[in-house]
């Protein structure tokens, strides 16, 4: 059994200014490096004393907060996998929520547009259980896991791994959330998610 912490990217200018950005590559602001850094203190208290594996989406907000991650947790590298990516929103992106939602309706009816949330869980799931594998590969059987990816991905994460009963209603990913499963015998279990209620 592996256990796993999934991280939500620090912030970025469009996080802040409430646009979407799904597979658009925009960097983190320096309210993002600084939750990074608390991250890997929070991350610091909660992992045992074994080798770490750290792992990002290979867009640069993701890999920007694993790497300070990473440096807070004396881990060697970041590993980058294209399938722990946000979802991809099309010509959606960059839009701000609200001319969002006018123009396409809620985020989760909106699959002409943007990339189908079955997509989404099928690869989060392949590159959760590649990550593990590499990490086992590379650290042995006691290695920890860290990964860095995004709100949309993790959400299905966590719903494929509560069988669609988490996250609730009104229920949102901070950024820097850190999620915690575990992947034992190929299957993934959730722990524990960090969301605030909106």
């Amino acid at each position: 059994m592996t256990t796993i912490y999934v991280v939500r990217h620090g912030e970025t200018e469009w996080n802040r200014g409430r646009r979407i950005q799904g597979a658009t590559d925009i960097p983190l602001n320096d309210t993002g490096r600084e939750q990074a850094r608390g991250a890997a203190q929070r991350l610091q208290a909660l992992l045992a004393p074994t080798p770490v594996y750290v792992a990002a989406s290979d867009l640069s907000r993701a890999q920007e907060t694993a790497q300070i991650i990473a440096a807070g947790l004396g881990a060697q590298e970041v590993h980058t996998y294209e399938g722990l990516r946000e979802r991809s929103y099309g010509d959606a992106e960059g839009m701000d929520i609200a001319e969002y939602y006018a123009t396409y309706g809620p985020l989760g009816a909106d699959g002409s547009i943007a990339e189908p949330w079955d997509a989404v869980r099928a690869r989060a799931l392949t590159d959760l259980a590649r990550t593990v594998e590499d990490a086992r590969a590379s650290l042995g059987d006691d290695a920890q896991v860290v990964i860095v990816a995004h709100g949309g991905l993790i959400r299905e994460l966590i719903r494929a791994a509560s069988d669609d009963v988490y996250p609730l209603e009104g229920e949102r990913l901070p950024n820097v959330a850190i999620n915690t499963f575990i992947l034992d015998d190929g299957a993934v279990g959730l722990v524990e998610y960090d969301h605030i209620r909106t």
